[in-house]
């Protein structure tokens, strides 16, 4: 019966417990790329037959054991209140969007009770609900935190090329489908049958089998990447222009190379170049000595308001001749929204956070001596819309600046490299992710790695990066299919409960009780 529970409640959580950290497996550092699979499956199984209540209670249990062991990596900047406050958000989020993956279970097999209703129309609408879930939590509250989307764990396995088709909610949805196919198939006792088989199938080819969108040659240039290694963590103790000095002394090297462009990380700069003189005339000075044009990175401030800024610096020039702020400011981390709310609950830990970007509203893309070059300034990797706007204003290269020094040591770092890794193969594009500290590698189009850095080390690379044209579909139609997924599935599930709710009330007498006993058992 589909309104039974496959499990029992207590065991129910234990299975979302285990779930929640096997998902964690998937992902860097451990890569154990196929748990992700395996994690799911879990959740699922422990959804199936819940009541709303029951599946916000296994759903919970099931985020609280992911994020809290993902997002560890938080405790080394601000201590462990962040770190529960965060994955308290997305725990109840996450258990909220779990209550319609259970309503799925219940009404969808009541409305399509045939096979086809099981081993197609059911995983289809589980896979949706779990994805517009996923971007949902990277949209709200505020900016959203897009971190840990379920695709990203395959960075470096097979399945990631069809992110250049589908993008990466695309592929999230094509991962969940294969699961929840697999488990009605087995659930429903048709393992026998060869062509219950072909949906999961047909969808796992597609997951293995498709190559990634083959993107345009168009020649390559040389980056000169400086990883300095700098105290530029936000509670670091060090002299004044202490960063900048460290990125200097690390840039030696390359020093007469022959270089089309040099690249500094997040925060390369620790001062701002547009009011002090100084330091404008360091990066003047820098750009003749390499005779190249400069990428670099600084705190700045313009109209009254702070940014987090990436410069394009030439020798000879009016600099900077372009910028491009941060569109996405980290909430608690670069500024506090309602601050006067935060600091009413906790006002030592908020009072520590002084600073307060502006989001930016200029575009993520330098022209650098005729070549496109798609820019992300640390966390808006994440941002779907920040990577696609490069590939459509002409990005033939992406270029990442970040600054991992408040996590050192952990997974974090990883966790964004391999974000970064499956951008690349997303827009078919070379990515050059440099960090202030590391992790800093030079990725090809297929997400390879061309060229890297040790973390924790100072260093410079000198890559000959491919350049590409041409946008892949992932680019094309990954908003319009984020919004499909986002808007369709919740609706098609609330059309699924009208039918429900329509059937039950047209049976006088029915000993089905529907609706109101979903939401109360």
């Amino acid at each position: 019966m589909p309104d039974r529970p496959l499990l029992p409640l207590w065991a129910a959580a234990l299975c979302a417990a285990v779930g929640g950290a096997v998902l964690d497996l998937a992902f860097p550092s451990v890569g154990w790329w196929p748990l992700a699979f395996v994690g799911v499956a879990l959740s699922l199984l422990s959804l199936m037959g819940r009541s709303a209540w029951g599946a916000f209670l296994v759903g919970g249990v099931f985020a609280a054991s992911f994020w809290l062991i993902h997002i560890v990596w938080i405790t080394r900047y601000l201590g462990v209140v962040p770190w529960f406050a965060l994955a308290g958000v997305e725990t109840v989020l996450s258990a909220a969007g779990a209550v319609l993956i259970a309503l799925a279970y219940r009404w969808l097999p009541r409305v399509a009770p045939g096979p086809w209703g099981h081993l197609v129309a059911l995983p289809a609408l589980v896979a949706g609900l779990w994805t517009a879930r996923e971007i949902f939590l990277g949209s709200w509250p505020y900016t959203g935190f897009p971190w840990a989307r379920i695709s990203v764990s395959q960075a470096e396995s097979p399945l990631a090329d069809l992110a250049s088709w589908t993008g990466v909610s695309g592929l999230t949805f094509l991962m969940v489908f294969v699961v929840a196919a697999v488990v009605e198939w087995a659930r429903w006792g048709r393992w026998r049958e060869i062509r219950a088989a072909l949906p999961a199938g047909l969808a796992a080819v597609a997951l293995v089998a498709v190559p990634a969108f083959p993107t345009t040659d168009a020649g390559s240039m040389r980056v000169g990447a400086v990883q300095g290694n700098g105290p530029a963590a936000y509670f670091d103790e060090h002299e004044p222009w202490a960063v900048l000095d460290a990125q200097l002394a690390a840039t030696t090297p390359l020093v007469g190379e022959d270089i089309d462009v040099l690249l500094w990380p997040e925060g390369g700069v620790d001062g701002d170049p547009l009011s002090n003189a100084s330091v404008a005339t360091v990066l003047d000075r820098l750009a003749v000595a390499v005779d190249a044009p400069l990428i670099v990175n600084a705190a700045t401030t313009r109209g009254g308001s702070g940014y987090n800024t990436s410069m394009l610096w030439q020798s000879g020039a009016d600099n900077p001749v372009a910028i491009h702020d941060k569109a996405n400011p980290v909430p608690m981390g670069e500024y506090v929204p309602d601050r006067w709310f935060y600091e009413a609950l906790a006002p030592d830990l908020i009072g520590l956070i002084q600073r307060e970007y502006t989001p930016g509203t200029n575009a993520p893309f330098f022209e650098v001596n005729g070549i496109g070059v798609g820019l992300a300034i640390c966390f808006d990797v994440i941002y779907d819309d920040v990577i696609w706007a490069g590939a459509a204003d002409g990005a033939q290269v992406y270029m990442f600046q970040t600054n991992n020094a408040d996590f050192r040591d952990t997974d974090e770092n990883l966790q964004q490299l391999a974000v970064a890794r499956m951008r690349a193969i997303e827009t078919g594009r070379a990515v050059v992710n440099l960090s202030t500290v590391g992790t800093s590698q030079v990725i090809a189009p297929d997400g390879t790695t061309l060229d890297a850095l040790p973390a924790g080390e100072p260093g410079a690379m000198l890559t000959r990066v491919p350049l590409r044209t041409g946008l892949t579909p992932a680019v094309v139609v990954g908003p319009w299919l984020k919004a499909l997924l986002l808007w369709g599935s919740p609706v098609c599930l609330a059309v699924v409960g009208v039918v429900v709710r329509r059937r039950n009330t047209a049976i006088p007498g029915s000993a089905d009780p529907g609706i109101a006993r979903d939401v109360r058992r």
